[in-house]
């Protein structure tokens, strides 16, 4: 590509000509960088790792699957044939139709559709599985969006990269016979949000307990109303479900239950060596 350098014209002054040369590279750049970022150069998943990724995600009929950047459509036809219906986000409107006619000689086109979208404004919060097979940058990019529309529990799936500091739930790496190539499979699950103060009362004592999180990381601190700190053995976010083990010097107590908005709906464990108890857990996060 060659740039030209121009003469003032008209009562254009040279400082204006020059100024506006500036402004024209700045522009001319700064767009040409932005393209860079969003354009993905098409690749095509092995049906294999197109299966697997499926399988790890565990899709079944009642799933909603969109694929981010769906090209030919394959992810989203091999999800309609596992039952699954959906839809694909794609920004070339050759693969669309590509990826339309793939779904008709499948048999599928009445499960699943294709919109020609850019992925950073398509509203996803409705999938129940999401599949993508970007470049690094864009999962780091997409990945705030990822955490702040989609329903906790919401399961992703990459192939190929990660998400930066979001580590997956699960990850694999495999090999498709006759090929030298590794193939590595990331899986996440989109975790409930539980940071903050969270109180309860039990057989008239009271409990409190401080979350601190990063991502499906969780800490927890519990103390009941004497000023006692228990010990935390263990504690678990995945999805929806939390789980958290504690001792104190006689009792060891499990809590688990299903996170709803700002309340947790669950069932409390104490056990001791002469008896064992179970009551409901139904922690309030303080505003």
């Amino acid at each position: 590509m060659k740039l030209y350098l121009y003469k003032p014209v008209n009562n254009i002054s040279s400082s204006c000509s020059r100024r506006l040369f500036l402004l024209f590279i700045f522009l001319f750049f700064n767009t040409m960088a932005e393209a860079q970022d969003l354009d993905v150069p098409y690749v095509s998943t092995p049906k294999k790792v197109v299966s697997r990724m499926l399988e790890v995600a565990d899709v079944q009929p009642g799933d909603y699957v969109i694929d981010l950047g769906s090209g030919d459509g394959r992810i989203v036809i091999a999800a309609a044939l596992r039952g699954a219906s959906g839809h694909g986000v794609e920004l070339d409107p050759k693969r669309i139709k590509e990826a339309r006619t793939n779904a008709r000689e499948k048999g599928v086109d009445k499960q699943i559709m294709f919109v020609e979208e850019d992925i950073f404004k398509t509203d996803f919060s409705n999938a129940s599985v999401i599949t993508m097979y970007l470049l690094p940058s864009l999962n780091k990019k997409l990945r705030p969006k990822l955490l702040q529309t989609l329903e906790a529990g919401t399961k992703v799936v990459s192939h190929s990269f990660d998400m930066g500091s979001w580590k997956p739930d699960k990850q694999e790496a495999f090999k498709i016979e006759g090929s030298s190539h590794t193939h590595n499979i990331f899986f996440w699950v989109v975790p409930a949000q539980v940071e903050g103060n969270w109180q309860w009362s039990v057989a008239e004592k009271e409990f409190s307990m401080k979350i601190s999180q990063q991502f499906q990381k969780i800490n927890v601190q519990l103390k009941d109303n004497s000023g006692y700190s228990y010990e935390i053995k263990s504690a678990h976010i995945n999805g929806r479900r939390i789980s958290i083990r504690a001792t104190d010097s006689s009792k060891y107590f499990i809590f688990s239950g299903r996170v709803e908005g700002n309340n947790i709906n669950g069932i409390m464990q104490v056990h001791t060596n002469s008896k064992t108890s179970l009551s409901d857990w139904k922690p309030n996060r303080q505003k």
